[in-house]
């Protein structure tokens, strides 16, 4: 999903705060990797590890707040008409 340029503006735009991906976008891994690490004192603490972090991207909202609730309002509009959309048996 980082990859996704859009997909990055739309949620920068939607929470209202900049959304930011970082150099290396495997974190899971990353961060298995940097606590198995830890456990074994490849890196002393913490604070070395948020030392090799970087940032590759960053998207800033770029709609203003009554926009953001206008959008808001209209997916959730959408979201309400789904229910019961499928009968159960």
């Amino acid at each position: 999903m980082v990859g996704n340029t859009t997909l990055m503006q739309f949620q920068a735009d939607v929470l209202g705060i900049p959304v930011i991906r970082p150099a290396v976008i495997e974190t899971t891994a990353l961060g298995a990797a940097y606590a198995a690490g830890l456990a074994v004192g490849v890196w002393k603490d913490v604070d070395e590890l948020r030392s090799m972090w970087s940032e590759d991207e960053r998207w800033e909202p770029q709609i203003d707040d009554a926009e953001r609730e206008k959008r808001l309002a209209r997916w959730r509009k959408a979201v309400t008409r789904t229910f019961d959309w499928v009968e159960e048996d």
